[in-house]
């Protein structure tokens, strides 16, 4: 967008070009839009006008629910790779933090945590499974 102050008969005008096709310009003159025609030789543009329509959104679309979970919460391998230690057993209380198991991931030992507390009900896993990324290893309750 291009500026200009121009004074014609004495009166100033702030003048804004916003947008030229072929001879057909939009301009913005102390606030109020004209488009005004132009006269001289049009030249060709090189680069291509990309001209899209304005995205509608669908109801509800943008907003992020968090959806509640009942019943067990699952602990998910964060990369693929193989377990190495289980530390844990079925009827185990875990706080936050604590240690579930150890996997090995791009030959590194990697501590799997509990994300919350809670009770383990069943361990899905055992030494030496290979799992894939996002494989149910633990559930707790």
């Amino acid at each position: 967008m291009k500026k200009f102050e121009f004074t014609i008969r004495g009166n100033k005008y702030q003048v804004r070009v916003k947008d030229i096709e072929d001879n057909l310009a939009t301009i913005e003159v102390n606030g109020s839009q004209y488009e005004v025609e132009i006269h001289q030789e049009v030249k060709k543009a090189k680069t291509p006008r990309l001209v899209r329509k304005e995205v509608q959104r669908q109801p509800g679309e943008g907003f992020i629910t968090k959806k509640s979970t009942g019943g067990a919460a699952k602990v998910l391998a964060p990369l693929p790779g193989n377990i190495f230690k289980v530390l844990v057993g079925a009827g185990d209380a875990v706080k936050k933090g604590d240690v579930l198991l150890v996997m090995e991931a791009m030959k590194m030992e990697n501590n799997v945590l509990a994300e919350k507390e809670g009770t383990i009900a069943s361990v899905k896993v055992s030494v030496g499974d290979a799992v894939l990324q996002n494989d149910v290893l633990i559930e707790m309750e």
